[in-house]
């Protein structure tokens, strides 16, 4: 059971994966900082593992210890607010400060993604060009510092991907319009469209093409979405319950409850089996790619 009179576990496990790292930052054993903080090892143990909600104040005395800094500790103390939520369609603006991605962490954790894009093409997988575009599209008026820093996170993100060990197993399905769709112009599609034949290649990672031809399959209404699935324990049980992810303008859908994940694992089989199969999928990228070529 993932959901119950204290909420959705996403915010609770979000906050103590952040609030785990800052302890080992701190160089701090368990029972240290239980020691400091007079609470029992029981009780850091809960909280680190997204057992119970916290209060904001419990954060802040945590951050405290830490020696945390007073911009993380407000994002933190903000997300505290959301573990008690009862399950949340969430805009973070008003509680928690601009950057702070819950998403990000939970795709750091994750040991597998499968992904559906029915327009653009995802964070892991875009290029400098293309992920400037959007962002610039998406926050307008953005100063180019703040646009350089967001550009180079999400680039950052995609070394989940490559990295030596355990990288991310990715399986992705982008829509036809994803690959017609201009974004940033022809010189940016052609770079994107390369990339993603380039990442296609990767031994972790399967790219899919729903084409037009498909005609009606069930991405066609559950919109785009996301399945993370996290590490198993020694005992083959997994560290964190599986969580599906949907982005919106103002905020994004994250759902836990075993019988919303079944729904999205069958969603995402019947996209997977109406797409061409990777061999096509990435002659198609290359064949569009070539359009924005010719012009």
């Amino acid at each position: 059971m993932t959901e119950g009179p204290t909420g959705s576990t996403v915010p609770r496990r979000q906050l103590g994966r952040n609030l785990r790292d800052l302890r080992n930052r701190a160089r701090l054993t368990v029972r240290a900082a239980a020691t400091k903080l007079e609470w029992s090892e029981a009780k850091m143990w809960r909280i680190e593992t997204g057992q119970t909600p916290l209060r904001s104040l419990d954060v802040q005395a945590m951050c405290s210890v830490y020696g945390a800094p007073s911009d993380l500790t407000e994002a933190l103390m903000g997300l505290a607010k959301e573990t008690k939520a009862r399950g949340w369609w969430h805009a973070y603006g008003d509680v928690i400060p601009e950057g702070f991605d819950v998403y990000v962490g939970l795709e750091e954790a994750a040991e597998s993604l499968s992904l559906y894009e029915s327009d653009l093409v995802h964070g892991l997988l875009q290029t400098d060009g293309y992920a400037r575009e959007i962002i610039r599209t998406h926050i307008r008026g953005i100063d180019d510092a703040d646009l350089d820093g967001r550009t180079r996170l999400r680039i950052e993100r995609q070394s989940l991907l490559t990295r030596a060990t355990d990288p991310l197993v990715l399986h992705a399905v982008l829509g036809e319009a994803v690959l017609r769709r201009p974004v940033g112009g022809r010189g940016v599609m052609m770079q994107q469209l390369a990339h993603l034949v380039y990442v296609s290649e990767l031994p972790n990672v399967s790219i899919r093409v729903a084409p037009f031809a498909a005609g009606m399959h069930l991405g066609v209404v559950t919109g785009p979405f996301a399945v993370l699935r996290f590490p198993l324990t020694g005992d083959g049980v997994a560290t964190e319950p599986p969580t599906v992810y949907a982005d919106g303008y103002t905020g994004g859908l994250y759902l836990d409850k075993e019988r919303e994940v079944q729904q999205y694992d069958a969603a995402f089989n019947d996209i997977w089996e109406a797409s061409l199969d990777e061999p096509a999928s990435r002659r198609l990228i290359a064949e569009v790619a070539g359009s924005y070529e010719k012009g």
